[in-house]
């Protein structure tokens, strides 16, 4: 999905504002959704925050059927209360974070594991009893192999590490546009 600079800015004031709305601290916002329609398109989406650049929260949606700004405020809120990694975000936390933000093209299913390209693809694994994604960001930030990148997305759904290297497994991939506020600010 192509976002205008402006658009990301927003999409990123939107995720802070409704973090900040479940402790009382918003600021008068409200997006201009005809003056930038790609708002109003359904697109899979997730929020991640971090502190110090360590994992604080990460939900989204593969695929939406809201528009763009309610997935960014849904998902916003579920990073931030939802994660069953990590007990809620507090308000003391709350001007600590960093939000990333990753919109998702439609998934596409994957027959080979040479198509994956690190760095470009997500994947999303889903078998029987098992279903886990990873956003395509996550083997550069581990500075993972193709390898390495099968492992942990067996590892994320439950499976053991080498389960990929047993079977073929039942992959899709996608591509984002992922953004942040520190890159954003400078």
């Amino acid at each position: 999905m192509e976002l205008t600079k402006e658009e990301k800015l927003i999409l990123l004031k939107t995720a802070r504002n409704s973090i900040g709305s479940l402790f009382g601290k918003t600021e008068k916002f409200k997006p201009n959704t005809k003056m930038h329609p790609v708002f109003n398109s359904n697109a899979g989406a997730f929020v991640t925050l971090t502190i110090n650049r360590k994992l604080r929260g990460c939900i989204g949606y593969i695929i939406s059927d809201k528009p763009l700004l309610q997935t960014i405020k849904d998902a916003a809120i579920q990073a931030a209360q939802a994660d069953p990694r990590f007990s809620p975000l507090t308000y003391d936390e709350l001007e600590k974070i960093e939000i990333e933000l990753s919109i998702l093209s439609e998934p596409f299913l994957l027959s080979s594991y040479d198509e994956i390209i690190i760095g470009k693809h997500g994947l999303i694994l889903d078998e029987p009893g098992s279903r886990g994604l990873l956003l395509p960001q996550v083997p550069i930030e581990h500075n993972m192999n193709r390898d390495e990148f099968l492992s942990a997305i067996c590892q994320k759904s439950g499976l053991h590490d080498d389960y990929w290297k047993e079977t073929q497994l039942n992959l899709s991939g996608f591509t984002a546009t992922v953004f942040n506020e520190n890159e954003m600010e400078g």
